[in-house]
């Protein structure tokens, strides 16, 4: 078993990577081969409309033509048994830098025939690990989920299964006086890293063993 996961925030070791780590733990407790891809370390561009990936009979039929950055992560991908993804929101949906990776990933693999069928060759377990400081309660009322669903909604057509883990009201600063950030409660938000944070942490190990010991179709 062999489980790539890929951070899609700047970050390497805040509230998104945090808890790929130990979805990868979770994973790894199960027996699996792990791997951590920090998506801000490679140079690379979203789709550039080539429709190589689309060609009948094509060299790349079925797989993205440009070569840079993430070819070698999208080859990995491929041979994968498990996905996770990670990203916090920005204006409500991912960063731009997995938004330009899924657009790589994803597009490929979707058919311009009825139904959009999806050709990639098997079912695979993924899930995508959304963080966010705002919480949960926003996010419901400002109909940021409709963007998540619509990701999930891709992933499950291409993959099979798409796994979506939620982690609201994050910390995002150390030292909250150092920002002009009024919005918040430092008190409040550095009181639920301490006691909350820790439990998504959990979570999220509990769903890497999940994926790992999910049996393929």
């Amino acid at each position: 078993m062999n489980v790539v996961a890929v951070n899609g925030s700047p970050r390497k070791t805040w509230n998104t990577a945090t808890l790929l780590d130990h979805a990868l733990a979770g994973a790894r407790e199960q027996g699996a081969q792990t791997e951590l891809v920090h998506l801000y370390d490679h140079a690379f561009t979203g789709c550039v409309s080539c429709f190589s990936c689309k060609k009948i009979g094509g060299a790349s039929y079925g797989k993205c033509a440009v070569t840079d950055g993430i070819t070698g992560l999208l080859e990995r991908v491929a041979q994968a048994d498990a996905l996770i993804l990670g990203s916090p929101l920005y204006f409500g949906v991912e960063t731009g830098e997995m938004r330009s990776f899924l657009e790589r990933l994803l597009f490929p693999y979707v058919t311009y025939t009825p139904g959009y069928k999806a050709i990639f060759p098997r079912a695979m377990p993924t899930a995508f690990v959304y963080t966010m400081n705002v919480t949960e309660q926003v996010l419901e009322n400002h109909h940021q989920r409709a963007s998540i669903d619509h990701t999930r909604g891709v992933m499950e057509r291409v993959f099979g299964s798409c796994e979506v883990f939620l982690c609201t009201d994050t910390f995002q600063f150390s030292d909250y006086s150092k920002y002009l950030c009024t919005a918040w409660d430092a008190q409040a938000k550095a009181k639920r890293r301490k006691e909350v944070f820790p439990l998504d942490c959990a979570r999220a190990f509990e769903m890497g063993a999940r994926l790992a010991g999910k049996p393929l179709a």
